[in-house]
């Protein structure tokens, strides 16, 4: 039997989103799909029991991107889906950040949700669907949630603010804001921007919280009809008195500690000792004593950890001092250098704090720009940006696997700050690689990793629109009190209530992401974030330009010079040959690479500026078309009775006429020129069959091409001015064009 589905549908914007439950997965806790237009998402939430020894919430987040959906098949050996795109993980980290923090404290359920593309249509965005599908199948589900969330993603066309606006309306966009909350506040921030302002990011904001309400709305509706009851688990609950009693006995050696300017290593150092201490005197069970009336060691560490939360966050509230003693807005020590690598294209080195990231950049040709192969309407890619994060940057050992999924998203993050000011492709006709190697962190390793980039760019000498900076902002709020914290240190994030990473030029913002541990944020909070980090993001940027000011003037002297020449497209033939051989040939005897566009834009690339001069002049003359009054110096190739047949330009031949070989009369062609001479002439003539005529004559007596052209057509009317024999017999001019036409069979070759 068929079952019960039920579909449900909202306005967001100006497009109709509709979801509908009741047909797939009947099995899972709660499943949904969510239409807009041709374009379907799929997503099943799902809660377990409680794995024995868990002390977290086991949530994971998955996006799988099937290529049917697209009416695709997978690019791989094997032809199907494998790793996940850097696409999928980021929409999966998209959809797991508003998630998370709305799951009751202390639950232990392992919750997973899964989500699937089924159908993609190439003009609507899937990531903003995820979310939306995400949080429509846990309200719905068994699962205890205090959602739900949605989201939407706004664009900025024309000076107006676009709800969910489609691929290409996001082309003429100069913001990508992707925004998801709740009824009464943002959870989650992410945003690429050509340098908007503060102020119109704000209006943004609120735009795309207004945006939502509907699909708030609607989900909420589809809980009350269909929705399952929520079951009830075991959430985990601290000992109480146990937590009284340690905040007690650890507050004083707490402050005091948090008292001097301390390092990383320091503060966690002895906050270490003070737990180890603690653990030692509180959890030794003395000959005879029952160990059940003494705390275990984790319920002791956990209760260290609260006070030492609470202890801080107080501190910041009441008396406005951070662990390192820093005021809520410094910003800490800053220097910065280029050129660190001798061999890389481009290099800099950031330092902030105990934060470092040296970035490096690599410039290709156009070829070796990222094939795509995902859903998107975007299949090649010449700015890439990647992250990697090693152990050794926070002292720690551990097995390296690979790309974590944060790293992914931290590379985009970065990636999203500079695309703005890459040049274009018409004028810097490069592929560009930027890699990020963080060699210590301490926060803010991802917005570091922008202000390397911007020195790495400029030290390669990438005429970018203007330079980026970024800055990490935190947040601790309690009830009513709240402090915006600029260039927050690791222990901020970890003990604090917000991330909100800023990247921009002098001009405006190119990026956000925000990530918060509480149930959201007002717009004036954000606002107020938003203006600090413009003031920390100026202060970053002067540092930076007292190092490389602008970017170098020149390419250093290992990196490849593209020079980009225009050629009509129906000499791209000429110039690849047949089967490649001549480009081939012409590669291998400059030492360039050559790559050739569809509209016939050619791009030489090669260290030796020489051998590019060479390789380019080539191009040129196999691609020019001969012009009328033209002077050529070419090579005889066939000699004929009635005249000789000259290669002016590569493949392209015309004749010189036996009458216009010579100021005096010719007898013989053979007595003026022999096959393999080069010859000067001028072009006096190309039919409509594209058949040249030449003369050598017009070049000697330096006639201009009118002059060329009158005596050449007196002499084919019956008199011989020059070298014409006495009475003007013209038999040798009439031979000369019988035989023109019977040879006529093409001077192109």
């Amino acid at each position: 039997m068929k079952p019960d589905t039920k579909r449900y549908t909202t306005t967001v914007g100006s497009r109709t989103i509709a979801i509908e439950t009741g047909k797939l997965a009947l099995q899972a806790g709660g499943a949904v799909t969510v239409h807009l237009n041709d374009t379907v998402i799929f997503a099943a939430a799902t809660m377990g029991d409680v794995r024995e020894g868990i002390d977290f919430f086991p949530l994971s987040v998955d996006y799988e991107e099937r290529m049917y959906a697209g009416g695709k098949i997978p690019g791989s050996f094997f032809r199907r889906e494998g790793r996940p795109s850097t696409d999928a993980i980021l929409t999966a980290r998209l959809t797991d950040r508003p998630l998370r923090p709305l799951f009751p404290d202390g639950m232990r359920n392992e919750v997973q949700i899964i989500m699937y593309s089924l159908s993609a249509d190439a003009e609507n965005p899937l990531d903003i669907l995820a979310i939306n599908a995400a949080s429509a199948s846990i309200m719905i589900s068994d699962i205890p949630w205090n959602g739900p969330v949605a989201a939407v993603r706004v664009g900025r066309v024309d000076g107006q603010f676009v709800a969910n606006p489609t691929f290409p309306e996001m082309d003429k966009s100069d913001l990508d804001l992707r925004i998801a909350g709740t009824r009464d506040a943002i959870l989650m921030v992410e945003c690429g921007a050509d340098e908007v302002p503060e102020e119109i990011m704000v209006a943004a904001l609120e735009f795309g919280h207004q945006a939502i309400q509907p699909l708030i709305e609607l989900q909420r509706q589809m809980q009350a009809e269909i929705g399952k009851p929520k079951r009830e688990v075991t959430l985990y609950v601290p000992d109480a008195d146990l937590k009284k009693k340690v905040f007690g006995r650890v507050s004083g050696a707490i402050g005091s500690l948090l008292d001097k300017p301390l390092t990383k290593n320091e503060f966690y150092g002895g906050m270490t000792t003070l737990k180890d201490e603690l653990v030692a005197e509180m959890c030794t069970v003395p000959d005879g004593a029952s160990a059940t009336d003494y705390p275990t060691p984790a319920s002791v560490r956990e209760a260290f950890d609260q006070a030492e939360q609470t202890i801080v966050r107080e501190r910041i509230l009441n008396l406005g001092k951070r662990p390192d003693g820093r005021a809520p807005t410094e910003i800490r020590p800053i220097w910065c250098e280029v050129g660190f690598s001798p061999r890389a294209h481009g290099s800099g080195l950031f330092t902030r704090g105990e934060t470092q990231v040296l970035t490096l950049a690599t410039l290709g040709t156009l070829r070796e720009a990222q094939e795509i192969d995902t859903l998107s309407p975007v299949d090649t890619k010449r700015y890439m940006h990647h992250y990697n994060f090693p152990p050794f940057s926070t002292g720690e050992t551990k097995m390296l696997r690979g790309q974590s999924r944060r790293e992914v998203g931290h590379g985009a993050l970065a990636e999203r700050a500079l695309e703005p000011v890459i040049p274009s492709e018409e004028t810097f006709p490069y592929t560009l690689r930027l890699v990020s190697e963080v060699f210590a962190s301490n926060g803010s390793s991802s917005m570091a990793s922008v202000c390397g980039s911007t020195l790495a760019l400029m030290d390669t000498g990438v005429p970018i629109k203007a330079p980026v900076a970024g800055v990490a902002m935190g947040l601790v709020k309690e009830g009513e009190r709240f402090q915006i914290l600029t260039d927050i240190q690791g222990a901020e994030d970890h003990l604090g209530d917000m991330d909100f990473k800023v990247a921009g030029t002098t001009n405006g913002i190119t990026a956000l992401q925000m990530d918060i541990k509480i149930s959201g944020l007002s717009t004036e909070i954000m606002k107020q974030a938003l203006e600090q980090a413009r003031q920390a993001r100026l202060f970053i940027l002067d540092k930076m330009l007292e190092v490389i000011p602008a970017p170098r003037p020149e390419l250093k002297p290992h990196t490849p010079r593209v020079t980009t020449v225009k050629i009509p497209v129906d000499k791209i033939g000429a110039i690849i040959g047949p089967g490649g051989k001549n480009i081939r040939a012409l590669q291998e005897e400059t030492g360039t690479r050559i790559d050739i566009e569809e509209d016939g834009t050619v791009y030489i690339a090669s260290a030796d500026g020489e051998k590019a001069r060479i390789a380019r002049e080539r191009i040129e003359a196999i691609a020019e078309t001969p012009q009328v009054g033209r002077i050529y110096t070419g090579k005889v190739v066939r000699i004929a009775d009635f005249g000789a047949f000259v290669e002016i330009l590569p493949g392209t031949d015309g004749m010189v006429h036996i009458s216009q070989l010579d100021s005096e009369r010719v007898e013989k062609v053979e007595d003026v020129v022999r096959m393999g001479d080069e010859i000067t002439v001028m072009v006096t003539g190309i039919d409509a069959m594209g058949k040249i005529r030449l003369s050598r004559q017009a070049v000697l007596e330096g006639w201009t091409i009118e002059e060329a052209q009158e005596r050449d057509s007196r002499k084919s009317g019956g008199g011989r001015p020059g070298g014409g024999r006495p009475g003007g017999r013209p038999g040798g001019d009439r031979r000369g064009g019988r035989e023109d036409d019977r040879h006529s069979g093409g001077y192109k070759r």
